[in-house]
């Protein structure tokens, strides 16, 4: 009778702990159901809603911290680091942010001393807890010459409603990291708007430390090419960069299909060879990339299998939805 040999699995994290910090967006949820997941293989976690707006501060002077504090301590028992996101966005923002009591647009002055009460009780809760904050989130526009996408932010503030939060930030927390967050950051385009924005806040001195490349990426786009240039583009500027939203989905842009109960093979080959090159690509700019964040953790929960196609199931990541390596996973860790 033969015995077949167990394979050990690497902890993720401590493959990669000389190249950078590899984190995962948690919730309430599956800091439960994917705990020993979590603790062997990350060493940083992103709240992915339980630190925004409408969570933290439903209505004015009313904060509700309850679950973003229950995902810090969960950070410190398992002596992760944590980053913070988000302070500012057009979306998940409550509607009273916006309005007078009587319903009526705020000035420029309220919405701005709002948002300085807001991301500084925010920020100072965390100080010493949380590192680095994703202070301003999708402010560009995808398409066309202009470069902010059009929000109450910009509409009462102006253009300037992007510096005032990272200094309103920096007061509340002088030793943290801040960051500017943005999708589809590797696209030509967008890419040189969001180097645009960046280099603007960094002549200005304004103080921002980071380019968050949110890499919510599929099987063949962006390319490759796209990306190398697109990291070496924020790099020029002497900032960190943090992957702050990483997967890779199995589905093509534009693909439609909602009836596979589970990924074909072919996917999984795809995804895994998707997955070597880029970390292949990420371990060559170790020096300014910092972290890599999936934007989960296991294929059981992801925000992916709900869009953009209503219902439909995703596997991107490296771990099955049982919590065991995926070939993507081995592809990733087995590298030396």
């Amino acid at each position: 009778m033969t015995t077949k040999t167990r394979v050990e699995i690497p902890s993720l994290q401590k493959v990669y702990e000389k190249y950078f910090n590899i984190g995962a967006a948690v919730n309430p949820r599956t800091i439960e159901s994917q705990q020993d997941l979590l603790a062997t293989h990350f060493n940083s976690i992103t709240a992915e809603n339980d630190m925004k707006f409408e969570r933290l501060q439903p209505e004015e002077g009313h904060f509700t911290f309850g679950k973003a504090d229950t995902l810090a301590a969960f950070a410190r028992e398992n002596r992760m680091k944590m980053r913070g996101h988000t302070l500012v966005w057009h979306n998940q923002t409550p509607a009273w942010v916006f309005q007078d009591s009587n319903g009526e647009m705020v000035t420029r002055d309220q919405l701005l001393h709002r948002r300085k009460e807001h991301i500084t009780t925010v920020v100072q809760r965390y100080k010493g807890q949380i590192y680095c904050w994703d202070v301003v989130n999708e402010a560009i526009k995808d398409e066309g010459p202009e470069l902010f996408r059009e929000t109450k932010w910009l509409e009462i503030i102006g253009e300037d409603y992007i510096e005032k939060a990272f200094e309103f930030a920096h007061a509340a927390d002088p030793d943290a990291l801040f960051f500017y967050n943005d999708y589809n950051e590797s696209d030509p385009q967008k890419r040189e708007k969001i180097y645009k924005l960046v280099k603007s806040l960094v002549d200005k001195d304004v103080p921002i430390h980071g380019v968050g490349l949110q890499a919510h990426w599929n099987l063949v786009n962006p390319s490759l090419k796209d990306i190398r240039t697109a990291i070496e583009r924020y790099a020029s500027l002497g900032l960190k960069l943090h992957l702050t939203e990483l997967d890779v989905s199995v589905f093509n842009f534009g693909d439609k299909r909602a009836d596979l109960m589970e990924p074909t093979p072919e996917m999984l080959e795809l995804q895994a060879e998707r997955y070597h090159q880029v970390f292949h690509l990420l371990r060559e700019y170790q020096d300014s990339i910092t972290s890599v964040t999936f934007w989960g953790a296991a294929d059981d929960y992801s925000w992916l299998s709900n869009f953009p196609v209503k219902g439909r199931k995703n596997w991107p990541f490296l771990f099955d939805e049982n919590h065991q390596p995926k070939d993507s996973f081995w592809k990733v860790v087995q590298f030396l």
